[in-house]
This record gives structure tokens, C-alpha cells and sequence, in this order.
């Protein structure tokens, strides 16, 4: 098995429902998110996919939340965008163009991080 990763950063606020805490205040954060593929079968450049297009897909769904207000948009409306709820979007926005994404992780800060993958 194979696995390559992707970093990308993106700016934005937002503030958390139903939580009791500064975090229920609007914020903002400068999340770092890596973007894993796996996968066994190699082209014939001998790599699993190339990290340009990664990084042009990945950058494409980060394009959606960057310098937003991440509560006023449309697939989070009355939804608590918490990190965790975010590496999903991500992940699944991510999956509908690169299939053999494994696992997306999204960093708060550079000691909180959330992830999401399927089995």
C-alpha cells in the first residue's frame, strides 16, 4: 500500500453551536489540512497520483471556506462547524474527484487536530 500527502492552508471564522465557551463566540483560525491518498497501484511515472492535481483539487474545496464565515454558508447552515465537521466536508467534497482519498486531517492550531477517513 501506498500513501501521499498534501498540505494546504486556509483562513477563516467561525463559532460553534450549542457549546458553552469562548469557542461559542465567532473566531477565526488558520487551518493547516493534509489531504492522504492511498492506494496500490502506481502509474507509470511509478507514483499514486500526482501531487500537482492534489493540491489543484484540494485547493479547489478550501476555495469555498477560505476567508469566509464558515456559519453563514449554505452547507452549514444551523450546523455547528466544528473541526471534526469540516475534515468530512472536505473529505467528501474531495472524494467526488479523486476517488482513493483515504483521510482528511485539519489543524486548528499546531497542537489540535481533527480527522476523518472511512474504513
Amino acid at each position: 500500500m501506498f500513501e501521499i500527502k498534501a498540505q494546504l492552508y486556509f483562513s477563516a471564522a467561525h463559532h460553534l453551536l450549542n457549546y458553552e465557551g469562548e469557542c461559542e463566540n465567532q473566531h477565526g483560525h488558520n487551518w493547516l489540512v493534509e489531504a492522504y491518498v492511498k492506494g496500490t497501484e502506481l502509474d507509470k511515472s511509478n507514483i499514486l497520483i500526482d501531487y500537482k492535481v492534489l493540491k489543484k483539487e484540494l485547493k479547489k474545496v478550501l476555495d469555498l471556506l477560505d476567508h469566509k464565515d464558515i456559519n453563514e454558508l449554505d452547507d452549514f447552515k444551523g450546523i455547528s462547524p466544528s473541526s471534526e465537521v469540516l475534515s468530512k466536508y472536505i473529505y467528501t467534497k474531495l472524494k467526488e474527484v479523486i476517488p482513493n482519498i483515504s483521510k482528511i486531517s485539519i489543524w486548528e492550531t499546531a497542537t489540535s487536530c481533527a480527522s476523518y477517513y472511512e474504513d
